[in-house]
């Protein structure tokens, strides 16, 4: 008997694994906002049966990875009339789009899915090829002895006497690595019973495609991956599939329109991965509820268990809390994401710690430049709250007294402004090391943090002759002024402001109307317990409407 691992969809009995049904995808395609996705089907039609043919995809949670599962599964399942879904949207205006529809055996594994409805790590494991083997005895009877066979074993035999070949789309795959991070063996087990189905000339001739998808890159070994044959597209080097796995900038900007939603706004709270060819990518999860509920908030945190990465951030590896707060303070920060295992266990150093961060979401990467930053306000609102579990006093003191220091510039009382940035640049300074201008800008940043709240904050923003160091734009409905703060290093404040005029920064606050306060600060380097008032920060403040 099947009964348990067989269900009913529309009077059709379906496997738990194999030939799912395309419910899944329809669910997506019916939703209120649907983003199509659909061309990236063109690129597996095009590796699907060639060396290239095994793919995986690393992305945070609430990317996409699920869903573009489930588009790939409606797409090949044979026994499936899935033209409907796709005819009309994007990739039926590729060439031969149709040529693999509906033509494969899926077997579809949610490996989470299976965690969440089972304990046992090792249970989960053989219901997954337990469960595999039922439903191939059931599609394909007298050829798969479900107590003996191996799974490859049995894939082997069915291709071998009737041709069939299949497509293998693992969801979650990774999970056994994050959430299971103390079970060596079973992880070894699991890893494989990978290799049994994905490597090797008997994979080549029964799998005609493999789609995981994850969190985290595929786990390696000795520094080698334990499925070398996989093509990765991850976080760090997402490639030609970058685009389909999150929003676009331009698929934001046209939500944004029409939900009547400001777009600098959902910039400021969600942009901030980018990747090559100046592509930014949104995660859809956030950007969704963002229209849906008309507000832009912390909705990522939701998804997560967010509260984890202090323990992350506070690992005892040399330099890793200096890099932690430069990035608080609008840095970026070098990385070598090369030592990473790709688990949540194997950390060596603070390279690991923060490549680790940057596949889970917590940091974006600059890829040129080979550094490491806090992508947006929402991602920048979970360090902030993870900060009071850390023990970092000054920092966090700093941040409680940013909220006092904007209301003392806006109150244009330089007296106080001078004296708060003074306290946050010398609680820091130990760990900051800043004596030039650019380190400034990070002192200030961290000074201002909770104006995030109130603005949109912009480094170096360009601006009529050249790049203004701060600048402060009022988000929608706040009615406060706009501020353009410029940094100098042993020169006078009021040079500071003379600069903000002669170079027109002004400019750069296109479509803004009303007051907008023209800030100078300046620093002389003043060691700690020194008192003499021709060194430290001093401050001038000056307003202009536009």
């Amino acid at each position: 008997s099947v009964s348990g691992i067989l269900v009913s969809v529309g009077g059709q009995i379906m496997g738990m694994f194999l030939n799912r049904g395309t419910k899944e995808f329809e669910s997506v395609i019916n939703s209120q906002i649907y983003i199509d996705k659909t061309k990236m089907v063109d690129f597996f039609n095009k590796v699907i049966d060639t060396e290239q043919r095994y793919v995986c995809i690393s992305r945070p949670r609430r990317f996409g990875k699920s869903i573009a599962a489930n588009m790939l599964a409606a797409y090949f399942e044979k026994g499936s009339d899935s033209r409907g879904l796709f005819e009309g949207r994007k990739l039926s205006s590729t060439q031969n789009w149709d040529k693999n529809m509906n033509k494969y055996d899926v077997i579809r594994i949610d490996v989470a899915d299976i965690f969440a409805r089972r304990n046992d790590t090792t249970e989960a494991l053989d219901y997954i090829e337990h469960g595999i083997l039922i439903d191939l005895a059931e599609e394909y009877e007298g050829m798969v002895n479900v107590q003996e066979d191996k799974l490859a074993d049995a894939l082997d035999r069915i291709n071998t006497h009737t041709g069939a070949r299949f497509v293998i789309i693992i969801d979650e795959w990774d999970a056994f690595f994050r959430d299971n991070r103390l079970e060596p063996e079973v992880q070894k087990r699991y890893i494989n019973l990978l290799r049994s189905i994905f490597k090797g000339n008997a994979s080549k001739k029964f799998t005609a495609l493999a789609y995981i998808t994850g969190i985290l890159p595929i786990k390696k070994y000795n520094s080698e991956s334990a499925l070398n044959n996989f093509d990765e597209y991850t976080m760090t080097s997402p490639g030609e599939l970058a685009q389909y796995i999150g929003f676009t900038e331009e698929e934001v900007r046209t939500l944004c329109e029409e939900y009547n939603m400001d777009f600098e706004e959902a910039k400021s709270w969600y942009d901030g991965y980018h990747f090559e060819n100046d592509l930014h990518i949104y995660g859809p999860n956030s950007i969704v509820k963002a229209m849906l509920r008309k507000s832009y908030e912390n909705y990522w945190s939701q998804t997560v268990a967010f509260n984890s990465l202090s323990t992350y951030i506070t690992m005892n590896f040399e330099g890793l809390k200096d890099d932690i707060i430069a990035m608080i303070g609008g840095e970026k920060v070098a990385v070598d994401i090369t030592g990473f295992e790709n688990d949540m266990v194997s950390f060596k150093t603070k390279d690991d710690v923060l490549t680790a961060l940057i596949h889970l979401g917590y940091l974006a990467y600059d890829r040129i430049n080979e550094k490491a930053y806090i992508p947006n306000y929402e991602v920048g609102q979970i360090f902030e709250r993870n900060l009071k579990n850390t023990g970092w006093t000054d920092i966090i003191e700093s941040i409680n007294a940013s909220e006092e220091l904007l209301y003392a510039t806006l109150d244009m009382d330089t007296d106080e402004v001078a004296a708060a940035i003074e306290d946050c640049h010398m609680k820091n300074v130990s760990i900051l090391k800043y004596n030039n201008e650019n380190s400034l800008a990070c002192v200030l940043t961290l000074a201002y943090y909770t104006a995030k709240s109130q603005y949109m904050v912009v480094r170096e923003m360009p601006s009529g002759r050249g790049f203004a160091d701060l600048v402060f734009i009022p988000k929608q409905h706040v009615d406060n002024p706009a501020m353009i703060i410029e940094l100098k290093w042993k020169k006078d404040a009021k040079t500071a402001i003379e600069q903000i005029k002669d170079n027109k920064y002004v400019a750069g606050l296109e479509g803004y109307h009303g007051k907008v306060l023209l800030v100078g600060i300046s620093y002389d380097k003043l060691k700690r317990g020194e008192t003499d008032k021709a060194k430290g920060h001093s401050c001038v403040i000056e307003e202009i409407e536009v």
